[in-house]
């Protein structure tokens, strides 16, 4: 019995890291609406940062716990699952729209934040100082996307107004979003807690590095909370909401997880993501754009090509 308690632990960590992402990102946007925020900027910030929360409470747990490969490995796979197997998944549904302005802006953003990232990890680990540029950085781009989206509203703009009205039914009232947001908090602690302690088990049972159960395990499990907004989203219609999510989010991955998690504790960088894994993630993002940017859309073939691709990653990393 006791060699099945970490599958139990990962489990029960994933349940309630979904559950939690979702009660965190609709306690947050009913709080940031009762406040006044305009829906643009809680598309923008809110909803992004909540549907990345549980990568980040993971990689920092994982961090402070000392298995720093898996914090690592959670962002950078995270964001290889958000573009080949969420975008992939959700195109093979219903084909995802991708206005100019949105790959443009938002996309080069993205790629912004993924060059800054690799760059960062040329010297070995990520310190305090690079997760201070990192935020920094993170703000200038929401501030410069603010201002245009005030000045020029567009289909970009309209895309963050869509991802707050896919977020679901929204607590009214005070007293509800507070309960949300601290339950979504406090699933999220032990849901982070139960998946790294049952990761790093399954990890020693086979054999295979921490990175690894960072880059495939964890951090499918992290990306639930967008999986299955992004479904909801292309069954209701607008799949398009799905590519501002991935955007929105992979952006956050790496400036606000990284960079926030630094903070607290340097994360060294595993040479295997060194030399393998960043390179990839780079590849898929110049991909995605390129694709969007030249098409206006993700089609089902392209779907199934990245579903595929994600596919044979995962199982090259196993086998490894």
């Amino acid at each position: 019995m006791e060699q099945f308690i970490p599958y139990i632990q990962i489990i029960a960590g994933l349940v309630l890291l979904t559950v939690g992402g979702e009660f965190i990102v609709r306690g947050a946007v009913g709080l940031a609406l009762l406040l006044g925020v305009s829906k643009v900027i809680v598309g923008l910030t809110i909803v992004a940062a909540g549907t990345s929360a549980p990568e980040f409470v993971v990689s920092l747990n994982a961090s402070l716990k000392g298995t720093a490969d898996i914090a690592m490995g959670n962002v950078v796979g995270s964001n290889i699952a958000n573009i080949l197997l969420i975008l992939g998944a959700v195109a093979v549904l219903k084909p995802v729209a991708a206005s100019r302005v949105t790959v443009v802006r938002d996309g080069g953003a993205m790629l912004l934040g993924t060059v800054l990232f690799i760059g960062l990890c040329m010297f070995g680990a990520i310190d305090r100082w690079a997760g201070a540029l990192m935020l920094c950085v993170l703000v200038a781009i929401w501030y410069f996307t603010y201002k245009h989206d005030k000045n020029m509203p567009s289909d970009a703009s309209q895309l963050h107004e869509e991802e707050v009205d896919e977020v679901g039914e929204v607590p009214t009232g005070w007293l509800k979003p507070i309960i949300a947001t601290v339950v979504g908090i406090v699933a999220l602690m032990f849901g982070a807690e139960w998946l790294v302690d049952g990761g790093v088990s399954v990890a020693r049972q086979f054999g295979v590095s921490e990175a690894v159960i960072g880059l495939t395990l964890v951090a499918f499990g992290t990306s639930l909370p967008e999986f299955a907004a992004s479904v909801v989203a292309a069954f209701r219609g607008h799949s398009d909401v799905a590519l501002g999510n991935v955007l929105g989010s992979n952006l956050l991955n790496l400036l606000v997880i990284i960079g926030g998690v630094s903070l607290i504790a340097p994360i060294p960088v595993p040479e295997q993501i060194l030399n393998s894994d960043i390179w990839i993630m780079l590849a898929v993002t110049v991909g995605l754009i390129g694709i969007a940017y030249a098409f206006r859309k993700i089609s089902r073939i392209t779907g199934v090509a990245f579903v595929i691709a994600y596919l044979v990653y995962v199982f090259q990393l196993v086998a490894a």
